[in-house]
């Protein structure tokens, strides 16, 4: 654990009633709730100490697409820490759009599955660093995965799924985080639709899988309630950042106290 680890604060932007982008919150991918204005937020989590800053099209749809990459120009005009982008991006030139646009690294998950060559695609064209492979979770309990976890006392596999978790693929996300890996992702953002906006913590038994199969870094997402899962799933899982949405978003931790209590118990983050 010698490398600094990153505390990472997301935003899930949607198109609202008048065309505008805006931050919804909510639990399990569902009950989204009003929250901000993306670009005033991703100007205070730039000058609050977070390490990076996500910004995720949580509908994608073709309508909003002009409307979000206007909106990530003007986020990006605010943030001077690497930015990454998702949602909705299928082709080399969505990737190609979302980084000319301002974008540092583009969050891929959908399009890669339904065509895994879009990852060696991108990281030819624009390099590897540049490609984020996003995974949505789920746990299933049968008989139908590759790769098991014990979980509160029960065998239990991870299955990635599209459209916000309601729609499963069959596809065992170890197996699917190291093809992702061996064609070239430069890091994997692993999200737990069990634990999404929970705030109970990290899912711990999903990173420790996917950690242990790859030796891409790493984000770990979902259900951060407080510093103490942070410094779980950096101590535990050994992941190589933490993302956190609600705990920032409505003032319940800042950056900084995150940080500090990861610091004062030996885990290395910049200060």
């Amino acid at each position: 654990m010698g490398l600094t680890k990153r505390i990472i604060p997301c935003i899930d932007v949607d198109v609202d009633e008048d065309g505008n982008a805006a931050v919804y919150t909510g639990v399990n991918f569902e009950d989204l709730e009003y929250t901000g204005d993306p670009v005033e937020m991703a100007k205070r989590y730039n000058e609050s100490g977070a390490d990076e800053f996500v910004f995720l099209d949580i509908t994608a749809s073709a309508e909003g697409r002009e409307t979000m990459l206007e909106t990530v120009s003007a986020v990006a005009d605010e943030v001077f820490i690497p930015l990454t982008v998702g949602g909705g991006i299928r082709t080399r030139e969505d990737v190609k759009e979302t980084l000319r646009a301002g974008a540092d690294k583009c969050s891929i998950n959908t399009g890669a599955l339904q065509r895994p060559e879009l990852i060696e695609e991108g990281a030819a064209a624009f390099g590897s660093q540049c490609i984020v492979i996003s995974v949505d979770a789920r746990r299933r309990f049968d008989e139908q995965g590759e790769h098991y976890e014990q979980v509160d006392g029960e065998s239990c596999w991870f299955e990635c799924t599209v459209k916000g978790g309601r729609e499963g693929t069959g596809r065992d996300v170890v197996e699917w985080s190291t093809e992702a890996e061996d064609r070239g992702a430069g890091e994997l953002f692993v999200n737990s639709i069990d634990a999404d906006g929970t705030k109970d913590g990290y899912d711990v038994p999903l990173m420790n899988a996917v950690c242990d199969a790859v030796d891409t870094p790493v984000i770990a997402s979902s259900g951060c309630g407080g510093p103490e899962h942070a410094y779980e799933v950096f101590t535990e899982a050994d992941a190589d950042a933490a993302l956190a949405a609600s705990i920032f978003h409505f003032d319940e931790y800042t950056i900084r106290e995150v940080k500090e209590y990861l610091d004062d118990r030996g885990v290395p983050v910049r200060l």
